[in-house]
């Protein structure tokens, strides 16, 4: 019998996170319980066209800091036997991901895809100019993120890598621990701790890492200059750039996902349906009719 080291054995049985509401600059994505995929926004390079997906199990959406010059956009559909669907802006080649195989997770930046291989490696496609994209080394990645130039990677042990751009030091990650899912605005980054806490580093112009006070954490989401806890009573705390209300959130209840685009965040409600708040110029906030949407962990 082949041997099977304890580190091959934990990568096999972690429960790779794998998000059912993806959030964009201009367009939100939400997967079905019946493995179809629903998009609405702004959909100039086909990221909504996504109605002819089946058996996804995960999907991304590739998110932007609000310029004039940026907003193109891609989304990543993960199916259940491994593989990655791909639609929308592809000058990159982030969208060639059709040679992937054994993915059990993915994100989406600017420019590129990310995903997570079972055995703890990682695959990158699309712009590299700074280095985003330079993930072939990593091992014992259990999940990933994408920021707008940098990549986040936390490991089996709770420690977390990045590479990228780190011009405010948004990559300085090397000495967080206990952490248990990650996050990649523009130019900060989140990380959730064990104890429900969370912790931020990068930019912090607008508050979008003022997260210390935070308690109760169980699944945290980043926006462009935004950060988002979702608690563990169903409640969500906001922090950050809230110049479209993409933060006004204290009234929510009952949420079991959150989804950070460019500036709106996407709620899921725990009877499948959704909320959102924010940049509505698109219809990206146009979710209230969506029904049966996946369920976190399910």
């Amino acid at each position: 019998m082949d041997y099977i080291s304890p580190k091959e054995e934990a990568l096999k049985v972690k429960r790779w996170p794998k998000d059912t509401i993806a959030a964009g600059r201009r367009h939100t994505v939400g997967l079905k319980s019946d493995g179809t995929v629903t998009a609405v926004g702004d959909n100039k390079y086909g990221q909504c066209n996504v109605s002819g997906w089946l058996d996804i199990v995960g999907v991304a959406a590739g998110n932007v800091h609000i310029a004039t010059n940026t907003g193109n956009a891609h989304t990543i559909g993960l199916k259940s036997d491994g593989t990655v669907a791909a639609m929308g802006w592809n000058k990159h080649d982030q969208c060639d991901v059709n040679d992937w195989r054994d993915i059990v997770a993915v994100a989406a930046g600017w420019r590129r895809t990310i995903g997570l291989k079972s055995d703890g490696s990682v695959e990158a496609v699309g712009r590299n100019n700074e280095g985003e994209c330079n993930v072939s080394g990593w091992h014992d990645i259990v999940a990933v993120a994408a920021g707008d130039w940098h990549t986040i990677g936390l490991k089996l042990d709770g420690t977390v890598t990045a590479v990228g751009n780190n011009r405010y030091r948004q990559c300085n990650v090397s000495d967080w621990r206990g952490i248990v899912a990650v996050a990649a605005g523009y130019i900060h980054s989140v990380g959730l701790k064990s104890d429900g806490t969370a912790v931020a580093v990068g930019q912090n112009k607008v508050g979008q890492c003022d997260v210390s006070s935070w308690r109760g954490i169980v699944t945290i989401a980043v926006g462009s200059s935004h950060t988002i806890g979702l608690k563990s009573d169903g409640t969500v705390a906001a922090v950050g750039w809230n110049e479209y209300g993409q933060c006004n959130v204290s009234d929510w209840c009952d949420i079991v996902a959150v989804a950070a685009g460019c500036a709106h965040i996407i709620g899921l409600k725990s009877d499948g349906t959704v909320v959102a708040v924010g940049d509505n110029e698109y219809g990206q906030c146009d979710v209230s009719g969506w029904r049966g949407i996946q369920l976190p962990g399910n």
